[in-house]
């Protein structure tokens, strides 16, 4: 339906929204050329996302580092994704059609316009870029604190640390609704609150980004604690044993011995923690004013108010592209979610 006309994606016949004749009839869609080197490239991409993106990660990891690796190897890929099948693919397809005439003529009509009202005309753009920094702030905060916390709480027996596992599990069980309720006064007063240390130029927090990272951290949290302490009791102890021997301190032995070996836990973590904001509704529709709206609140807004058939298109469009950045999320993590899934840790 996104890639319709409205009078084909509303259509009774199946046939007229899969072939799109009035699309078609425009030339605009794809041609058997198109479609075959379409093909090709798709293909290759997904190959050098699945083996050539891993060992280069592993290769070129700065620092040693191959949490930050992935996450800078997957936000290139991901630009050059974008901009060669939105913006290189298609110019290069026009061109060709044009010069090899019969060949070039569409079999399927698509056409690409409601993804541009989208993106630039309404700037959805803007609301992907809040999704980012509102999904990337609760993943490294969630994940920093959770590793530290589930190694900690892992590797002791005492009764305190299985209190501090009982209230985070309760804390996990309040519904969400309660903890934005909590924390939205503090929001709305920031201003009053934070003036005595900032002065004037004291920040309101109600409306921002960093209030949304603050409250679905706390959602996300104990979810996070148990889940990579389970993953930590799965690794043995002996490990951190034989660190120390060798004159590791606890934070060197945690660094440089227990975390190579806990990737697969903390990426398969970071995925439901990624999910957890990057799919929230309630918080962020309850704390961003309409100019900080990531994408998911955005998309109600297609049908909030009087809708007509292109506007139910656009925001097809608009969930449509939602769902790209987490179908190239799974192709590139997909051995270490299953990784750490399945096994957990290490073997033996």
């Amino acid at each position: 339906m996104s890639i319709k006309e409205p009078v084909e994606a509303f259509s009774s016949n199946p046939l007229e929204v899969i072939l799109g004749p009035f699309t078609r009839n425009q030339g605009k869609g794809l041609s058997l050329l198109d479609m075959i080197l379409g093909g090709i490239i798709l293909y290759f991409t997904v190959k050098l996302v699945i083996d050539w993106l891993p060992k280069k990660v592993r290769r070129h990891s700065p620092w040693q580092q191959e949490w930050l690796g992935w996450m800078i190897g997957t936000l290139f890929f991901g630009i050059a994704a974008f901009f060669l099948f939105f913006f290189i693919l298609p110019n290069l397809m026009v061109s060709l059609n044009l010069w090899i005439g019969t060949l070039g003529k569409p079999l399927l009509g698509l056409t690409m316009e409601h993804y541009h009202a989208v993106w630039v005309e309404n700037e959805f753009y803007r609301n992907f870029i809040n999704s980012l920094i509102v999904t990337a702030g609760v993943v490294a905060i969630s994940l920093s604190i959770g590793t530290l916390a589930g190694y900690g709480l892992a590797r002791s027996r005492t009764n305190l640390a299985f209190g501090i596992l009982i209230v985070a599990l309760i804390f996990r069980a309040l519904p969400h609704s309660v903890l934005v309720a909590g924390y939205l006064p503090v929001f709305m007063h920031s201003r009053e609150i934070l003036e005595p240390i900032f002065g004037s130029s004291a920040p309101t927090l109600y409306g921002q980004p960093w209030a949304v990272i603050a409250v679905l951290v706390s959602i996300n949290q104990p979810f996070t604690i148990w889940m990579l302490r389970s993953f930590f009791q799965n690794i043995p102890s002996e490990l951190d044993e034989a660190a120390r021997v060798d004159g590791c301190n606890h934070f060197q032995a945690f660094r440089m011995v227990i975390m190579p070996v806990m990737w697969p836990g903390v990426i398969t973590t970071g995925l439901f923690s990624f999910l957890l904001a990057y799919n929230d509704y309630l918080v962020t529709s309850l704390l961003l004013d309409a100019q900080n709206q990531t994408m998911v609140p955005a998309i109600s807004g297609y049908f909030n108010r009087e809708t007509t058939t292109t506007d139910q298109v656009e925001a097809v469009a608009a969930a449509v592209s939602i769902t790209a950045p987490l179908l190239l999320l799974v192709l590139v993590f997909q051995k270490q979610i299953v990784s750490g899934l399945v096994q957990g840790a290490v073997k033996g």
